[in-house]
């Protein structure tokens, strides 16, 4: 194998580069989890992890990845034969949808073409019919990783309200959290699913619910079976600074110099630099003469791009390539996309000249993959950059 010079590019939408700091942090040496100097480090952190979310109320921290915070999401506030609405967004949505399923959920799924967000109008149609009050919980993905397109929460949170329905809302922010703004409490969200992989900028191995109010009184009647994602048991060793079993302790020394880290440049800053660096990406695209997958300009979003292919042209090939000449990574097509696009991650520890870099080998590899892409997309982006 031939030595790669320069570090590797890793494009993918997570999980995304873990800044030099947060890798020192997790080298710390193990503590006990059951001491004092433990008690300290996690007693800050379940109060320092609230701005982040949003929020004022509490935050579990799983050492599991987001798709075990979206099982606790489910069994901890819904009880077997419950009905759920969910919206096929894409890939994790429907993922999600199925988890919900296996678990013993109805599910009514509103079908999707994968290229726009959870639609609010039909949210309120479908709780406005719901007259005997069935469906127990909304659930929607805030920012689809396999698509670069993101729900309207607020308008979702709306629909719910002017329906008068007393139904859930249960959203995954596992590729937006730390990105793109997201406010927990002031939408009304009663749940939030989130992991460590992506805008906060760890490794993977650590996922987290905010819990509303309602929520905790969702979960006094939740039949569902559950044990280790119980928040009963989690929440009462939380109140003293504890867990209720082995914690993933050096990914919360990370967890400690990540929030440093977004909290010092400010999380307006992060969701505006987060913001900025899509549009550029997009105008890169379009300058290329290709088509962003996101249809709607209200929800594209700030973590990632994904670029449709023109028919004839497969996107895994030109993904290979990339990787092959230029050492980067970029996200696949999944599911249905698969070798129909690729994903241009820019989220997390990002900045301008990564991006402009990142963008440089994307169209220098769509050129080699005979993709059609007119040079002027990289100045684009540049002067994007330069401009704004």
């Amino acid at each position: 194998m031939t030595y790669a010079a320069g570090r590797h590019f890793l494009q993918i939408p997570g999980p995304t580069n873990v800044p030099d700091v947060v890798l020192r942090a997790m080298s710390a040496a193990t503590i006990d989890h059951r001491g004092p100097e433990f008690q300290e480090l996690a007693s800050g952190l379940l109060r320092d992890i609230k701005p982040v979310f949003g929020t004022t109320n509490p935050v579990v921290i799983y050492p599991a990845t987001g798709t075990g915070a979206w099982e606790a999401a489910l069994t901890n506030t819904l009880s077997p034969g419950d009905t759920v609405l969910s919206f096929e967004t894409g890939h994790f949505a429907t993922l999600w949808q199925e988890m919900a399923r296996g678990l013993g959920l109805h599910v009514d799924f509103v079908p999707g073409d994968w290229r726009r967000g959870a639609d609010p109008g039909m949210v309120a149609e479908k709780l406005a019919a719901d007259t005997a009050h069935r469906i127990k919980a909304v659930c929607v993905v805030h920012n689809e990783t396999s698509t670069g397109v993101t729900s309207r929460v607020p308008e979702i949170r709306a629909a719910i309200d002017s329906a008068d329905h007393p139904a859930l809302l249960l959203v995954d922010t596992i590729s937006s959290l730390g990105s793109i703004d997201y406010r927990h409490d002031d939408w009304g969200v009663d749940v939030t699913v989130a992991g460590s992989q992506k805008g906060l900028m760890l490794p993977p191995g650590m996922s987290f619910n905010a819990i509303s109010d309602k929520a905790l009184d969702a979960a006094k009647t939740a039949a569902l079976p559950k044990v280790f994602w119980d928040w009963g048991p989690m929440l009462a060793a939380n109140e003293r600074g504890f867990f209720p079993y082995t914690p993933s302790t050096n990914l919360m020394y990370g967890l400690r110099e990540a929030l440093r880290l977004l909290y010092d440049e400010g999380l307006e800053n992060v969701f505006a630099r987060h913001a900025r660096h899509a549009a550029a990406t997009r105008a890169a695209v379009r300058g290329w003469g290709l088509e962003v997958l996101c249809q709607d300009e209200r929800e594209h979003s700030g973590a990632l791009t994904a670029v449709l292919m023109p028919e004839g042209v497969d996107a895994d090939k030109v993904r290979a390539i990339i990787l092959d000449r230029f050492d980067m990574s970029l996200g696949a097509g999944l599911g249905k996309l698969a070798g129909k696009i690729f994903r241009i991650g820019h989220l997390g520890a990002f900045n301008d000249l990564t991006l402009a870099g990142t963008l440089a080998g994307v169209q220098m590899g769509l050129t080699l993959a005979g993709a059609p892409a007119d040079p002027r997309g990289l100045q684009d982006a540049l002067e994007h950059l330069q401009n704004d």
